[in-house]
């Protein structure tokens, strides 16, 4: 009996052959009678129910008139054994190269199990199968060469894993893949929704994932907060769809809130910039004139510059000034503490009581 490497028998892949073996026995027909019938010779027959010749579309429509058994039976089963022998032949082939390629996925792959992506039970060849197909690649091994030919470009860094990188992206993808939008992206409905999503930041986190979605949806962006993953150093991916909408996915790598809506309205600063082409994804590391902007915007948008500016001039960082301040401008006070840490205004131990942290869990889970 000879198995595959996920301990499936060969033997249970049934030649088409068999079953027309079987049928003959049942009507007491001999080979020479059917090669009679359907104008073929008793050798050709004797090929067949043998499992050494396929069960040609012409031949089936013979079988038809000769058993009264419909063609697109035989072409249907004939079919399915090609399809199995291709797949356990396929499994077999696998290279302990691209098995060794699953231990470098193997934190993504259990969360794409926890998701629904991956059969929970699957493993070792299987998975490797699996992966290919919501990957959309032929082999695992191609990973690298179909991430530097497609839309993006992989940083330039140890720090990114183009496996791990590639699987996150396609999982984003996947995620928001069939999120209903009514509409294309709507730029200034986007501005004027700002204020509205500010208020989110007094919220309890539990309503801030759903809410968000909600008001994004309505400018024509689809929004998820998605897991992080070693390997894949992003803050932030937002890709143009063909039907005009945006995905917009943020990582819950982020935990401090201050973190998390800076990094947030960033990304919203890049879509109302003009900053995506096709697909912009925002490494925790990525530096330049477009960053630079996109945090400005963030900065902007958090705290009125002109107030910023004159609170940091007159040097008081006591804790009553800071929620005075706050409490003028409408926002919470761990967003203004975060941004005088980040300035190196204040240390990062200070008013630590003050912070609020986040356990953002994908809404997927």
């Amino acid at each position: 009996m000879v198995k595959n490497k996920n301990g499936l028998s060969r033997d249970f892949i049934i030649h088409p052959g068999e079953t027309l073996k079987e049928i003959l026995e049942d009507r007491g027909m001999s080979q020479r009678e059917l090669a009679a019938r359907t104008g073929v010779t008793e050798s050709y027959i004797s090929s067949v129910v043998n499992c050494q010749k396929a069960i040609s579309v012409s031949f089936a429509k013979k079988l038809e008139y000769a058993l009264d058994i419909d063609a697109s039976f035989w072409i249907n089963l004939q079919a399915n054994y090609d399809k199995e022998l291709a797949d356990f032949e396929e499994i077999n082939e696998i290279s302990g190269e691209e098995l060794e390629i699953l231990n470098r996925l193997n934190s993504i792959i259990t969360h794409l199990k926890q998701i629904g992506f991956l059969e929970k039970e699957a493993y070792g060849p299987i998975i490797v199968i699996q992966l290919r197909k919501l990957l959309n690649v032929s082999s695992l091994i191609r990973i690298p060469e179909v991430s530097q030919a497609g839309a993006y470009r992989l940083a330039k860094t140890t720090k990114v894993d183009p496996y791990v990188l590639f699987t996150w992206l396609r999982m984003c993808d996947l995620i928001v893949k069939d999120q209903q939008i009514e509409q294309g992206l709507d730029i200034d409905k986007l501005k004027d929704k700002i204020p509205r999503i500010k208020d989110l930041m007094f919220e309890d986190v539990a309503v801030i994932q759903p809410r968000l979605k909600e008001y994004l949806s309505e400018c024509g962006i689809k929004f998820s907060i998605v897991k992080h993953f070693r390997g894949a150093p992003v803050q932030g991916v937002i890709k143009k769809n063909d039907d005009g909408t945006l995905n917009l996915l943020m990582t819950t790598r982020r935990k401090f809130a201050d973190i998390f809506w800076f990094t947030f309205f960033h990304e919203i600063g890049h879509i109302i910039n003009g900053d995506i082409e096709d697909k912009l994804i925002d490494y925790d590391f990525a530096k330049g004139e477009l960053e630079d902007r996109a945090d400005k915007f963030a900065a902007n948008t958090l705290i009125d510059t002109a107030e910023y500016n004159s609170f940091v001039r007159k040097r008081d960082f006591s804790l009553p000034s800071i929620k005075k301040i706050c409490a003028d401008q409408g926002i919470p006070t761990y967003i203004l503490i975060g941004r005088l840490q980040r300035d190196k205004h204040l240390k990062y131990h200070q008013y630590s009581t003050e912070k609020v942290r986040y356990e953002l869990v994908s809404p997927e889970l």
